[in-house]
């Protein structure tokens, strides 16, 4: 099944100082995380403010397009909007049950809202923060999880007369006629549940149903390897589909491995339908490593990962671990190194390039990338 109509397009940032992403139509699939911590008024004040600032540049570097913090409550609306105006990626406030919180937001450059209308209060409250979004020209993303469905469509799933994601979807068109009613267009939508099959329907079922841009993410995935494996099913089958237009791959592990995992997802879907991205960016190859091993992959790789990530060149780098894998498996590689007795092999589209000592693998590696 294809999404037959064409998703409306939202612009997110690109006022004030911060930088643009387009979403929806046929604009690549935005890559985004959350801050894993509370900020506070001290976190942002000297070397501490500034290794957060480097944080967030090395998100961008790494493929973030967008950055997402939960405001609890006033000050901490306060502290995002001052981080806001420090940095160039579009911030995204994560706001719950006080409408007052997204409206303080939205006196800062903050890229994006994302409320569920269901518990931020009556519709007046709901119109205060479409009303001041539109006056600011702030996208909305309504997020909507399977923990928190009305109290009825809860009944309902539980006594079996609705599936949870039937369920997601009939709150979701609830939330969107709010929206509707306030002519209120510039909307996103998301709807998360921690199962698979539920996040799948939810998704299929709504995209047949609005033109509005979806958010995907399967929510409290788990810790990495599950979640990532979870993630990749849910997001690379509905991308492939050509439902959705941001993803946060959910993790109880780091922002930048969130980042990674996401950018992973939507490159392998861009290799199958040419759908979602820009360029594929780096893709690293690596071997496993066995008892042939005559180079320390694993240590290369953690060495290399980040830096390979945010370099703006769409190649493939492969890091092998002997003669076998490399450089004859490899030969589609842009780039690969791999070991040969006490050599290291550098090596492109299976032809080898330098021959160089064990110890002076990474330097002659870096050379020979700064060439591509």
């Amino acid at each position: 099944m294809k999404q037959t109509q064409m998703v409306r397009v939202v612009k997110i940032g690109g006022f004030d100082h911060l930088s643009s992403v387009l979403v929806g139509g046929s604009y690549p699939v935005a890559v985004q995380t959350m801050w894993k911590d509370r900020l506070d008024k001290e976190s942002l004040q000297g070397e501490s403010g500034k290794q957060i600032e480097a944080r967030i540049d090395k998100l961008q570097k790494l493929g973030c397009s967008l950055l997402r913090f939960a405001v609890p409550d006033i000050s901490a609306a306060d502290i995002l909007g001052e981080l806001a105006q420090r940095v160039t990626m579009p911030l995204v406030a994560d706001i719950h049950f006080d409408y007052k919180i997204a409206l303080r937001c939205l006196d800062f450059p903050i890229a994006k809202i994302r409320i569920n209308p269901g518990n931020i209060g009556s519709l007046d409250k709901v119109k205060a923060v479409v009303q001041k979004a539109s006056e600011k020209g702030v996208p909305i993303r309504i997020g909507i999880n399977a923990g928190s469905l009305p109290a009825d469509l809860r009944k309902a799933v539980d006594d079996k007369n609705m599936s949870r994601a039937e369920a997601l979807v009939a709150t979701a068109e609830r939330e969107l006629e709010i929206f509707d009613t306030l002519n209120f267009r510039n909307v996103l939508l998301s709807m998360k549940a921690s199962s698979i099959y539920d996040t799948l329907e939810a998704n299929r079922l709504i995209a047949k149903k609005t033109d509005v841009p979806l958010h995907l993410g399967v929510t409290e995935a788990g810790p990495l390897i599950p979640g990532i494996v979870r993630n990749a099913i849910a997001l690379h089958s509905l991308l492939a589909e050509g439902i959705g237009s941001t993803i946060r791959v959910s993790l109880s592990d780091t922002i930048e491995n969130e980042v990674i995992a996401g950018r992973e997802i939507v490159s392998a879907v861009a290799d199958s339908s040419g759908r979602g991205t820009k360029g594929q960016g780096v893709i690293i190859v690596s071997c496993p490593r066995c008892g042939r091993n005559g180079f320390d992959t694993h240590a290369f790789t953690e060495r290399w990962r980040d830096r390979l990530y945010m370099m703006k060149k769409d190649i493939t780098v492969a890091i092998m671990g002997c003669a076998v894998n490399g450089p004859g498996e490899a030969r589609h590689a842009d780039i690969g190194i791999t070991g040969a007795g006490d050599k290291i092999l550098i090596f492109r589209h299976g032809k080898i390039v330098r021959t160089v000592a064990a110890a002076e693998a990474d330097r002659a590696f870096e050379e020979e990338l700064e060439q591509l």
